[in-house]
């Protein structure tokens, strides 16, 4: 599983570090596909960040329920910066657009 992660995160970085030099041949259409394309990566991977916040406090939650609002409260502020960096993404990818 390892091994397919990292060969897909490559050719992902392969396809989005090509992207400006088809855009170089004044085909506009590849300009717009890469910012749909970054920002739709972005919003995956929130998703998943998401996910692995909430798994790993439920879990938590769980295992201390004595510690339910301590693991609350840091699970709500790591999701707070997780979706302050996805909005700067989403947004540097618009505006490339």
């Amino acid at each position: 599983m390892n091994r397919t992660l990292r060969t897909l995160a490559m050719a992902l970085g392969l396809m989005l570090l090509s992207t400006p030099v088809f855009a170089a041949d004044e085909a506009a259409p590849l300009v717009i596909f890469s910012a749909s394309f970054g920002a739709a990566v972005t919003i995956l991977g929130a998703g998943y960040g998401f996910a692995k916040i909430g798994s790993a406090a439920l879990e938590s939650i769980a295992r201390q329920p004595e510690a339910a609002g301590d693991i609350r409260g840091s699970m709500i502020f790591a999701a707070a910066l997780l979706e302050g960096a996805t909005f700067f993404a989403l947004i540097v990818c618009i505006a490339r657009g």
